[in-house]
């Protein structure tokens, strides 16, 4: 069984940065595929940027491109997400998964909220 535990989250002022990360813990588990999604009050969760199967290019959700990055680290297991230049749409509770997700991997997420 595989566990994924999101953390990094926290309050920022509109402009500021954070990194969050998210460590996979169980069986042996690849990053390949793996994603951020993030789910404000009152929404539906959204995507918002992902690793590529098969090593090529990740890929952002357009509100989020050239802000945010993601990457990884085979061998802890964890998959990062820096945020930059962070605006008060940004604020939400992120979570990992896989792209697409599996619901048995949906974690308690990381809260982000970032203040005008």
């Amino acid at each position: 069984q595989v566990q994924l535990v999101e953390s990094g989250g926290g309050l920022v002022q509109a402009g500021g940065s954070l990194r969050l990360s998210c460590a996979a813990s169980g069986r042996t588990f690849s990053t390949n595929g793996m994603g951020w999604f993030r789910q404000a009050p009152g929404k539906e969760r959204e995507f918002v940027a992902a690793m590529s199967w098969s090593g090529g290019s990740p890929y952002y959700a357009d509100s989020v491109k050239g802000r945010f990055t993601i990457s990884s680290d085979n061998a802890k297991n964890t998959v990062y997400l820096q945020m930059n230049s962070l605006k008060p749409e940004d604020t939400a509770v992120y979570y990992c998964n896989k792209n697409p997700p599996l619901r048995a991997y949906w974690g308690q997420g990381t809260q982000v909220t970032v203040s005008s």
